[in-house]
C-alpha cells in the first residue's frame, strides 16, 4: 500500500505525510497535524491542563509591570 502524501505537492515530487504528533500515525488532511479528532482533543487537552507549557521567565504574581492600566491609556 502507499504511504499518503501531502496535499498540495506536485506529482513526483510528494513527500510522505507527517505522522501525527500524538499517535504516530499519518497526518490526515482534514485534522493536520493530527491524524483524528481524537488526537486534535488529546493536545487541546494538554495545552489546557498545562502540561505544555511555553519557556519564559518565571512571573512573580506580586509584580504588576509590563500591565497596562486601564485609566491611564496607551500613551
Amino acid at each position: 500500500m502507499a504511504e499518503p502524501t501531502q496535499p498540495g505537492t506536485a506529482a513526483g515530487h510528494a513527500r510522505p505525510a507527517a505522522p501525527c504528533p500524538i499517535c504516530g500515525r499519518p497526518a490526515e488532511a482534514k485534522h493536520r497535524p493530527f491524524c483524528s479528532v481524537r488526537c486534535a482533543d488529546a493536545d487541546l487537552g494538554r495545552w489546557l491542563t498545562g502540561q505544555y507549557r511555553v519557556p519564559g521567565p518565571p512571573v512573580d504574581p506580586e509584580d504588576e509591570g509590563g500591565r497596562l492600566d486601564p485609566e491611564e491609556g496607551m500613551g
